[in-house]
């Protein structure tokens, strides 16, 4: 039973200690805050076409809606790439039944056009091909 004890205690320290390891390794530590970033780049691109993809997911709206104007563009180094994006989205001619959302024109009809602020941040991985939705605020204009 001597013998049992001390490599039950260096097991159990292992454990404390791996423990430690995974949670600290779980942390999305910044690595470098929010910076402003062109709107060109090839992932602010990506995180805006899947926020505003989300977006028309979970909206209850008949039609899509789509981005009129970027008002800023910013990146974030954690364990992902985070961006930061503030836009206006403005309701569209295209029901979402027709599957069609990039070529789709605003409503110029006064009485259906909906025009929103809105903030996304969105985690990209793109050496995983994830993208998550951290933030999504908008409100009318």
């Amino acid at each position: 039973m001597a013998r049992l004890r001390p490599g039950l205690l260096f097991l159990m320290a292992t454990v404390a200690l791996a423990s430690r390891g995974v949670q600290a390794w779980g942390s999305s530590k910044v690595v470098r805050k929010f910076q402003d970033v062109p709107e060109s780049y090839v992932y602010v691109q990506q995180a805006l076409w899947f926020a505003v993809k989300e977006y028309n997911r979970a909206s209850k709206d008949k039609y899509t809606f789509k981005v009129i104007q970027i008002l800023k563009s910013q990146e974030q180094v954690t364990d992902s790439l985070d961006y930061l994006l503030e836009v206006k989205i403005a309701r569209t001619m295209c029901k979402k039944a027709s599957g069609e959302d990039e070529n789709c024109l605003v409503q110029w009809d006064p009485k259906m056009q909906k025009v929103f602020h809105c903030t996304f941040i969105v985690a990209s991985k793109p050496w995983n091909f994830e993208l998550n939705m951290q933030k999504k605020e908008c409100r009318p204009v």
